[in-house]
């Protein structure tokens, strides 16, 4: 690690440069950063990276999704609960049995078990590249609100994915009502746990003298205490930064100072865009590693992949569009958050904007 320091920080003002040339040419820049590691991963004499995914889990997602929260207004994220909650959970659970069936039946040596693993990996969109997608489109908040909330809580449902099919893989079977009882205990648990934490925290801000710059290494440390405390309670830490984040962001002001607030948002922008910066960065540069782990050539291996990404494109544009179609029935029956009808174009950019990222 310390012997790679010097390439590290390279990687950094790569990174810096490299956002800044993305918003001058108006490029979303995860894409930018992608191709550039992939570049630099070609130079003779490159290090070659490799982190243990969970250690990725740990560093990367809990502030990336702490921030995305502290981003998200609750108001708009309860007004169009309905969908993000289907798009959020059915969407990806149902884009994982899809990539399952298409798996089993197309790539050899793939179980449906295996193919389900897949899916959990491959269904959440990411919300950095929606995000950045966004600034150049210009579409109704609703819509943006919509994709921004269900981005919060995707990658809990699909990580929820990935631990019971890692189990089916291992163990070569799958106990409904054991699993059941897990994914309750992951959701309600670890919003329990967010919610919880997020309430001590507020308390020591509240009662503790503290000043803007301890307020500001208190945000930081407690994304990481929520998904480190869920997590080993066996809970979902990714529900319990979100659910902890947006409680405390819509009680933040209540427990902390303006200058407090002002000095946690420039310092969580900045920790953010380099945090991006890096993980999209090794996105790329770790490309390489993987082509020399194929146990298939390049052509067919890349084929594989166009596949499973047209059927996650098409599975979540027919959910957009069945979505819609659901709310114009049920606004016969019920209260819902827009009555008007969105049209063709809008279920086709929802659709479109399932970019993954950093949790695949």
């Amino acid at each position: 690690m310390l012997e790679n320091l010097t390439f590290y920080l390279i990687l950094v003002i790569i990174t810096v440069l490299l956002v800044m040339l993305a918003k001058k040419i108006k490029v979303a820049y995860p894409v930018l950063l992608v191709l550039a590691g992939l570049g630099i991963s070609f130079i003779p004499g490159t290090p070659k990276i490799h982190i243990e995914p969970e250690l990725i889990f740990f560093i990367f997602l809990p502030p990336l999704l702490y921030e995305a929260a502290w981003a998200t207004s609750w108001k708009e994220l309860w007004r169009w609960r309905r969908i993000v909650v289907s798009f959020a959970f059915v969407v990806v659970f149902i884009t994982s049995l899809v990539v399952a069936f298409v798996a089993n039946h197309f790539i050899p040596g793939f179980s449906l078990a295996l193919g389900f693993l897949l899916g959990g990996i491959v269904s959440p969109p990411d919300a950095v590249s929606a995000g950045a997608i966004l600034k150049f489109v210009k579409i109704p908040k609703r819509y943006s609100s919509i994709l921004e909330g269900e981005s919060l809580l995707n990658d809990a449902s699909s990580l929820i994915i990935f631990r019971f099919a890692m189990i089916a893989v291992a163990t070569g079977q799958f106990i409904w009502h054991e699993a059941a009882l897990s994914f309750l205990w992951m959701c309600i648990g670890g919003a329990g746990i967010g919610i919880l934490i997020g309430i001590f925290f507020m308390k020591m801000h509240r009662l503790l003298p503290t000043d803007a710059n301890i307020d500001i290494v208190l945000t930081v440390v407690t994304p990481f205490l929520m998904y480190l405390v869920a997590e080993e309670l066996h809970a979902s830490g990714v529900l319990a930064v979100v659910c902890g984040g947006l409680l405390l962001y819509n009680r933040s002001h209540s427990f902390l100072a303006t200058s407090s607030r002002l000095g946690t948002l420039n310092v969580w922008s900045s920790l953010v865009i380099l945090l991006n910066g890096i993980v999209f960065m090794m996105i790329g540069l770790d490309l390489p590693q993987i082509v020399s782990g194929l146990e298939t050539d390049l052509f067919t291996a890349f084929g594989y992949g166009v596949l499973i990404t047209v059927i996650l494109v098409i599975t979540r544009i027919v959910a957009a569009y069945g979505a819609v179609f659901t709310t114009m029935i049920m606004r016969n029956f019920i209260t819902v958050a827009d009555r008007q009808n969105p049209g063709w174009k809008v279920p086709a950019l929802i659709g479109w904007t399932g970019m993954r990222g950093v949790v695949s």
